[in-house]
C-alpha cells in the first residue's frame, strides 16, 4: 500500500515524505538524527514532518550530489527561518554560502579532466614522464597529496 501526500496537506508521515521526496524512510530518520530536518511526534509517537521539509530534503540531496559534507549542509540549513516556510530569497542566500567552494571544486575537476591522460593526480604526472615533470620529487616540497590538482 502506497501513501500519497495530498496537495493541501500541512504535514506528512515518514512514508508520505519518503514517497514524495524519493528518499528512503531510514535516510529521513538519519537526517533527523543528524539535525538536518525536524519532526513533531503525535500522541502515538509517530513522526510528522511539515510540508516545507520536502524542500529541505531536496536541498540536502542536491547538496550531497555536489559533494558537500553533511556538517556543512547542517550549518547552512541552520540559517533558514524556523517560524515560516523558506522563500526563494532564503534559498538564494544560503546557496551563496558555498559558491566559492563549488567554484574551487569546478576548477579542480577541470584540471583533472584536462590532465587526466598525463596525470593521475599523484603529483608525479605519470611513470614515463615523472623524471622530466617532477624530477627528484620536487613537488614534495609543496606538501602531501596531488599538488598539481590542488594548487592553482
Amino acid at each position: 500500500m502506497t501513501s500519497h501526500l495530498a496537495p493541501d496537506a500541512k504535514e506528512a508521515t515518514v512514508g508520505e515524505l519518503a514517497e514524495r521526496s524519493g528518499v528512503a524512510p531510514s535516510a529521513l530518520r538519519f537526517y533527523e538524527r543528524e539535525g538536518l530536518i525536524t519532526s513533531r511526534r503525535t500522541t502515538g509517537n509517530q513522526r510528522r514532518y511539515s510540508r516545507d521539509t520536502l524542500r529541505r530534503v531536496a536541498f540536502i540531496r542536491t547538496s550531497q550530489r555536489l559533494g558537500i559534507p553533511l556538517a556543512t549542509i547542517r550549518e547552512v540549513l541552520a540559517l533558514l527561518p524556523e517560524d515560516r516556510t523558506p522563500n526563494r530569497e532564503d534559498w538564494a542566500r544560503i546557496s551563496e554560502c558555498w559558491r566559492a567552494d563549488l567554484d574551487g571544486r569546478i576548477r579542480t575537476l577541470q584540471r583533472l579532466r584536462d590532465n587526466l591522460t598525463d596525470c593521475i593526480g599523484c603529483g608525479c604526472l605519470s611513470l614515463d614522464k615523472c623524471a622530466l615533470s617532477n624530477p627528484w620529487d620536487e613537488l614534495a616540497a609543496h606538501g602531501p597529496g596531488p599538488r598539481r590538482l590542488i594548487e592553482d
